[in-house]
């Protein structure tokens, strides 16, 4: 298998990006949508990687309306659509909006009039090779509970009953793993179909209800599920987007086990973080004696996750579970971690720092659900 059909997801390809917005506006308010369209415009337009962006209306439907932007990659875009600035910049707009939907796309071909370009054709900014993918759509909620109700928490979100993993015709959970990190959770789903589908499926089973409802007086961040955009600001910044997948495309092995590991980066270099691994995981995909089966890397401001399915203990081979083997590769992640958040001084040049990241990395399995096949 070639290293395209590997990697079904990428964040760090350099292609450009093709964000598509679609709203459905109340009825009257359009004159006010449009006042906080021109705030936001103008907010974004000196954004660093933002190109250009158009405001568009249905021609059928006048409620309808549809916001593009471009961008010289998706980096900068997570950047901005993952901050505090944003979440203030488009609040106005809440209250115009009774349904959003965004979606995210890597330029692959482009044609101009000109000077049509063939499929063959090199040209920058384009998404290099084609992904296969595995239909499958992965995304991850991170929040923080209060210090001391740790043990509770995990005891609440290992106790409830699944949902129904079917949604639709064509959309279904597939697996949630939550674990945790002292008291920072992060829940990880894989979805077959429609992501956004699947969440509100899952948020409006009773069963999801409650238990989000009993773990609310432990949460750092007051939130009010009765209240849309309480639960709407809760969600945007708990949000953990997956920014890259991998997958070694050999058939696999028996005793596969999952891992979460958390790498918290020093300030202002999640992202360079992120790609770090990214990288390293493209490596090991090819490697047939690497542990690592599967990848999975969530990055949000400065806070990286890496979801690894792998056989054996992951102390077996330190450096393939931290991601982190070739020459001078634990040198260049230990630039990017905040020492004092992972506990280790100093470099990691011994076995013993090693396991002894490894062991602060390695975050508390919660829940791992899987549906039944179908």
């Amino acid at each position: 298998m070639t290293m395209s059909g590997r990697i079904s997801q990428s964040a760090f390809d350099g292609s450009r990006l093709r964000v598509i917005l679609l709203l459905d506006l109340y009825e009257g308010a359009q004159e006010q949508f449009l006042e906080a369209y021109e705030h936001m415009r103008n907010a974004v337009a000196s954004v660093p990687g933002h190109i250009s962006d158009q405001l568009c209306q249905s021609i059928e439907n006048p409620s309808q309306w549809l916001i593009t932007s471009e961008w010289e990659s998706a980096p900068p875009f997570l950047a901005w659509v993952n901050s505090e600035e944003h979440v203030e910049t488009v609040r106005p707009m809440h209250s115009c909006v009774r349904d959003t939907r965004s979606m995210r796309y890597s330029v692959v071909r482009e044609t101009f009039p000109e000077q049509p370009l063939t499929p063959g054709a090199a040209a920058a900014g384009l998404q290099p090779e084609v992904r296969v993918g595995d239909g499958v759509a992965r995304h991850a909620l991170t929040f923080t509970v209060k210090p001391g109700s740790e043990s509770k928490v995990a005891e609440l979100l290992a106790g409830y009953e699944s949902p129904k993993a079917q949604v639709d015709d064509t959309t279904r959970l597939r697996r949630t793993s939550l674990f945790m990190h002292g008291n920072r959770v992060v829940r990880a789903v894989e979805v077959e179909g429609d992501l956004l589908a699947a969440l509100r499926h899952v948020a409006r089973q009773p069963e999801v209800r409650a238990v989000e409802e009993a773990i609310n007086p432990y949460l750092e961040q007051d939130r009010d599920m009765t209240d849309p955009e309480s639960a709407r600001l809760f969600f945007t910044r708990a949000a953990l987007p997956a920014v890259h997948h991998v997958t070694a495309g050999r058939p696999e092995p028996q005793g596969l086990r999952r891992h979460a590991l958390y790498y918290p980066a020093v300030q202002g270099r999640g992202m360079d973080l992120a790609r770090f691994l990214a990288h390293q995981d493209e490596a090991a995909a090819g490697d047939p004696d690497s542990p690592v089966h599967a990848s999975t890397v969530f990055q949000r401001d400065d806070i990286v996750v890496r979801l690894v399915d792998v056989t054996g203990d992951l102390d077996l081979d330190p450096l393939a579970a931290l991601g982190i083997k070739g020459p001078g590769k634990a040198a260049e992640l230990r630039r990017l971690l905040d020492g004092a958040a992972i506990g280790v001084e100093g470099d990691l040049d011994s076995e013993r720092t090693l396991n002894r990241l490894l062991s602060h990395a390695d975050m508390l399995p919660v829940t791992d659900r899987s549906a039944a096949a179908s």
